[in-house]
């Protein structure tokens, strides 16, 4: 349906296929969010049960990416215009991705920015992301270059197909929990309340020792700490464990850990 209001669907022909939009960084706000004549629906809508991939992430507009705060929060986006106010869906997953600075080459061995030191240039670079922005990100993995050593490696001995079963186990564990909760409206961690989310994914005694100390050492907001909650839970239903440990909530952490050094840096 959406894809019908923007006059997407060629020929008329529908698709079983969850949707992938990757706009480019110079994408206006109405473009990202929605909005222009008739208030039509932007790339958060289109994404709406899909992936929204942002590449070069800093190079878009400041205020472009500020926009996607409340959709990633609430699943949805109004747009309202003088002749017209449509509420639309937006609950997509957001990946991004990006270079550690403008040179691109910060963290490579060696390598010296010629203006100014590369702590500093990776600062003043990722600081274009605001800290509210980054709050929103569950995950953040630094991505070394590949080498020419690890072209010629074998593959992995776990494809994408098996990868492929693991998760779809770990949901369908989530569908099930939330049924016997009654929450039959909750298909996953991700869309679980704060409330029913300490009742979920509440650690073993290590575990809430460990998320207690680290809430205060690395300053989690309210929001952040029930991410790292959800992450964890996920992380035990992918090991198919009913209780979540120490390692979970270590391992979700670490995945926070890489966001939080960011506005630091800044």
């Amino acid at each position: 349906m959406i894809q019908s209001v923007a006059g997407q669907l060629p020929d008329g022909a529908l698709s079983n296929r969850r949707p992938f939009r990757a706009p480019h960084h110079s994408a206006s706000m109405a473009a990202l969010v929605g909005g222009g004549t008739g208030a039509r629906p932007g790339e958060v809508s289109l994404a709406h049960h899909g992936v929204l991939f942002l590449d070069e992430l800093p190079e878009f507009q400041p205020q472009v990416l500020d926009s996607l705060r409340q959709p990633l929060e609430t699943g949805e986006v109004m747009i309202a215009r003088a002749q017209a106010r449509v509420t639309y869906p937006a609950r997509f997953q957001l990946v991004a991705a990006m270079n550690p600075c403008r040179c691109g080459q910060a963290t490579e061995p060696g390598f010296a920015c010629r203006r100014q030191p590369n702590d500093r240039c990776m600062a003043q670079y990722q600081a274009r992301i605001s800290g509210p922005l980054l709050d929103r990100m569950d995950l953040s993995i630094d991505v070394p270059a590949v080498t020419a050593a690890d072209l010629i490696l074998p593959p992995p001995t776990e494809g994408s197909a098996e990868v492929a079963g693991r998760v779809a186990a770990a949901r369908e564990r989530q569908i099930r929990r939330f049924a016997a909760l009654g929450r039959e409206d909750i298909r996953s961690n991700a869309h679980c309340p704060p409330p029913l989310v300490e009742e979920i994914a509440r650690p073993d005694p290590e575990g809430v020792s460990l998320i207690r100390d680290a809430a205060d050492a690395m300053r989690l907001s309210a929001r952040g700490f029930h991410r790292v909650l959800k992450v964890a839970r996920t992380l035990a239903d992918l090991d198919g464990e009913d209780r979540v440990r120490r390692i979970h909530i270590a391992e979700a952490l670490s995945y926070r850990a890489q966001s939080d050094r960011r506005p630091a840096a800044a």
